[in-house]
């Protein structure tokens, strides 16, 4: 059984299942930002994935990132794989734009995130679930 490291959990909502991964969104209300965590146990690094669940991984970061770019009008896509905080494999796909309250450096540790309001939270989750149904 999957089991998802509880700072994960704490920090975002589950949206959905893509083919290898569950998709989570961060409550951010600077960014619209999602998590991408493959449902297998133990791992650490893409590396550890099989060749075709890299593939796979890569394609469904892909959607996400493309089907975001263009939902949320972004600037620029920030997709990392960190993992200093938490170590289960997870990759951040983040909507950045010009003029965002970290433009042009990194989101981390640059001030304090703000939760997303209730009408925010629930138009990012719609975009999102829409995203993944949409996936082929």
């Amino acid at each position: 059984m999957f089991q998802l490291d509880p700072r994960l959990q704490a920090d975002s909502e589950a949206i959905g299942d893509l083919p290898l991964s569950q998709v989570r969104l961060v409550n951010n209300a600077d960014f619209p930002w999602v998590l991408l965590i493959p449902r297998q146990n133990n791992l650490r690094e893409i590396h550890q994935l099989s060749p075709s669940d890299q593939r796979q991984f890569i394609a469904e970061s892909s959607h996400l990132s493309k089907a975001m770019a263009a939902a949320f009008n972004a600037d620029k896509m920030n997709v990392a794989a960190l993992g200093n905080m938490v170590a289960q494999l997870h990759l951040h796909v983040i909507v950045r734009w010009a003029g965002d309250i970290c433009w042009p450096g990194p989101i981390w540790g640059q001030h304090q995130a703000a939760p997303m309001s209730a009408d925010q939270q629930a138009e990012r989750q719609q975009i999102i679930a829409h995203i993944i149904h949409d996936w082929r």
